[in-house]
């Protein structure tokens, strides 16, 4: 049987692994919402990071600024969705999606 947990899968390119955050079941008012009205979240944890993008002219790889366990920001329709096995539904986003990375340390 194909073993597919998450520490099996290895990005290629300039690509990431993500897990996205769940989306919100309750409002700010405290109203709880059906699963059919939840916005995806566009935010997400890195869980895997590809080699990076290839330099055209140079050949040298460029690695890409964010690494694992990273939260980032992403595009609305960013990715490809997939399932590895019944508890992990992961993304497959190109780092030109990426929107920007979340300051764990930033003061609000």
């Amino acid at each position: 049987m194909l073993d597919t947990s998450i520490h099996n899968v290895r990005p290629l390119s300039a690509r990431l692994l993500v897990r996205r955050a769940p989306a919100r079941g309750v409002s700010k008012g405290g109203i709880l919402i059906p699963d059919t009205a939840k916005k995806l979240n566009q935010k997400g944890e890195v869980l895997a990071v590809g080699p990076g993008k290839l330099n055209e002219q140079t050949g040298a790889r460029i690695p890409l600024p964010v690494q694992v366990g990273d939260t980032i920001l992403f595009g609305k329709h960013a990715g490809f969705w997939g399932e590895l096995d019944d508890r992990n539904e992961v993304y497959l986003v190109q780092w030109d999606d990426v929107l920007a990375v979340v300051d764990p340390n930033a003061v609000p």
